[in-house]
């Protein structure tokens, strides 16, 4: 509508190709980001008999299966979408379209085509994850969208799923990619230049070449998204504020005690996802320390190794029985040896934070050093000789480090001699942790009962 001499008048509907004319008249129409002049009758019955196309994943049909969509095609099916009553694209922020599914891309051609600021919420361009059960790879790869070189600059793509879809050389500049699912996806030399990809899913999503500058990858709780096995290559990682990443999507899954649908989860599960987070901690902190990026490596580095402690302890407690029927039986000694496992890991990480907190180690040998310092000079109250403090330091720091003495009226029976031998073996102790967390890269963090994993091909399927 448009006010012309105080009253309002229709917006006439252009009667020839003008472009400017057609944004005028969407605008008018409250659908700004419609831009094409709008499709002919006839496609647009070729559209509808398409969209009334039987999805079959077993067989890979879609509406859209190899399908070249053209811009002025999406915006009319973007228009015409329908469901609950509400008509138009997705709208995410509208509580009432919670449960609304968006437009079914599935199987199209959009190779090449300016998609730039179309609000493509919640389409579907792949199968999702409660979907991909005992899909071949080939069913996976009929359902994906081809959107290769496609301009999709400024474009809402939140909470879509673009599993697997091929998105090489597209533009993403500067679009809101919020919680959509890459998963799979072939991003290679794709930019994301300013892109907003807070608690999107980039499981093994392939990144070679990509442009991940100025983009957004926190939400205000500082979660990023899921990179479990994602594959960097050569992407320049130097160019993301990692500051801004408290932990990864895949920790912030597995650390939810419920799933997507409300239920609680199995332990199994949640074993499972515990795994994948201590994965894409550690390979995204060799990916970062591999290009000089220590301080941010060494950080996921930590959470993997305190994300470690979860696994053992899913691993020692999960039941013998289990719903999944093809999970393999826990024997009692696989449970004690992730018992002995969790154990050293606690003591690790009070210790030493597993060698990326010093000062714990530092703090430890000094309340150890005083601590036994104080019980010598509190024997010398009772006993010859009497000890003064200097004394008693000297006899604690030389009892700790294998080197204690004592003068000749100190027999082998004696307490200084039993608190002297009861700290030299807590100080063998400490030094051996000492080793073990300074030298992480030698394997010493991951003692072999801590590398069992258990679950079967059920498990295995999830990993994927």
């Amino acid at each position: 509508m448009s006010e012309h001499d105080g009253k309002q008048v229709a917006t006439p509907r252009p009667s020839t190709e003008d472009a400017e004319a057609w944004k005028a008249y969407w605008q008018a129409q409250g659908q700004p980001w419609r831009t094409q002049p709008e499709i002919d009758t006839e496609r647009q019955e070729e559209l509808k008999r398409c969209l009334a196309t039987e999805t079959d994943i077993e067989k890979g049909k879609y509406p859209f299966k190899d399908v070249k969509l053209s811009r002025a095609e999406i915006e009319w099916l973007l228009a015409a979408h329908e469901s609950g009553g509400i008509r138009g694209p997705v709208d995410c922020s509208d509580e009432r379209q919670r449960m609304r599914k968006g437009l079914d891309l599935r199987g199209a051609h959009l190779q090449e085509e300016d998609l730039s600021g179309l609000p493509l919420a919640r389409i579907r361009c792949g199968l999702a994850l409660n979907e991909l059960f005992r899909r071949t790879g080939e069913q996976i790869e009929m359902a994906a969208v081809h959107v290769q070189k496609a301009n999709l600059r400024g474009a809402n793509v939140q909470e879509a799923d673009l599993s697997n879809a091929n998105v090489q050389k597209a533009s993403l500049r500067e679009a809101n990619v919020q919680k959509a699912s890459l998963r799979g996806a072939n991003l290679q030399e794709a930019t994301l230049f300013g892109a907003n990809v807070q608690e999107a899913d980039l499981t093994r999503a392939q990144l070679k070449g990509a442009n991940l500058e100025r983009v957004t990858l926190s939400n205000e709780k500082q979660v990023g998204p899921g990179f479990v096995d994602c594959q960097w290559s050569d992407v320049n990682l130097a160019v993301i504020e990692w500051s801004q990443v408290r932990l990864l999507g895949d920790e912030s899954v597995a650390r939810q005690k419920r799933d997507s649908e409300g239920k609680t989860k199995e332990k199994q599960t949640k074993l499972s996802e515990y795994k994948k987070a201590v994965r894409a901690n550690r390979q995204l902190a060799v990916a970062l320390e591999g290009q000089g990026l220590n301080e941010e490596a060494a950080r996921f580095a930590y959470r993997a190794q305190t994300l470690q402690k979860s696994v053992l302890w899913y691993q020692m407690t999960q039941s013998e029985s289990s719903s999944y029927p093809t999970q393999q039986r826990v024997t009692f000694g696989q449970r004690m040896q992730a018992l002995g496992g969790w154990l050293f890991s606690w003591f690790l990480f009070l210790l030493a934070g597993y060698g990326y907190k010093p000062i714990r180690s530092v703090m430890a040998y000094l309340i150890i050093i005083f601590g036994f310092m104080c019980l010598y000079l509190l024997n010398a109250h009772f006993i010859a000789p009497h000890l003064t403090w200097h004394e008693a330091l000297v006899l604690s720091v030389s009892s700790f480090h294998g080197r204690g003495f004592f003068t000749q009226n100190v027999t082998l029976g004696d307490t200084y001699a039993r608190l002297a031998s009861i700290e030299a073996v807590v100080g063998l102790f400490i030094e051996i942790s000492f080793i073990a967390t300074f030298t992480p890269r030698k394997g010493l963090f991951s003692p072999r009962w801590a590398n069992y994993e258990y679950g079967g091909p059920y498990i295995s399927t999830l990993r994927q």
